[in-house]
């Protein structure tokens, strides 16, 4: 079985929290029930992600696309339960960690070079201001931001 890609895997994952939090059904629009068992809820979880191995490649396609429309929708009960339904991406990625959207929590090479480039340009960095408001006893340095800090430096 080839290496899932990033947007099978978040699939995956929202499946598997329907399972743990009682929200996955199966059968055609969930009139199967409740899924109770986790070995159900993986081949349910594979067969969205298009990644099961029981299944063509045509098939496998086939059912990432289907999954990827109903994420788009907002109808899956994961979104619906936590109030996201209608709030997709239609049809293009979406904005998740998973697809390195604006979520996500690293930065790329890039982007490390761009934010060095501002701060630079900006004055000193952050720990030579708050070096500075600990030597004057500023109240409260260790919450503020760095533009918080070269205002009460100013002041």
């Amino acid at each position: 079985m080839p290496q899932t890609t990033p947007r099978q895997r978040k699939t995956m994952g929202r499946v598997m929290h329907e399972f743990e939090h009682g929200e996955l059904k199966s059968g055609r629009g969930g009139k199967g029930g409740k899924v109770k068992s986790r070995r159900q809820a993986i081949a349910i979880a594979l067969n969205e992600a298009g990644a099961s191995k029981f299944e063509s490649e045509r098939e496998n396609r086939k059912h990432l696309a289907r999954t990827e429309r109903k994420e788009a929708r907002g109808a899956t009960a994961q979104q619906e339960k936590e109030g996201r339904s209608h709030v997709g991406a239609h049809g293009r990625r979406e904005s998740s960690r998973a697809m390195g959207g604006e979520e996500a929590r690293h930065r790329t090479a890039k982007g490390k070079r761009a934010a060095r480039a501002r701060s630079r340009a900006s004055g000193p960095t952050y720990d030579e201001l708050y070096d500075r408001a600990r030597r004057e006893h500023i109240a409260g340095r260790s919450k503020m931001s760095k533009q918080q800090l070269k205002n009460a430096l100013h002041h």
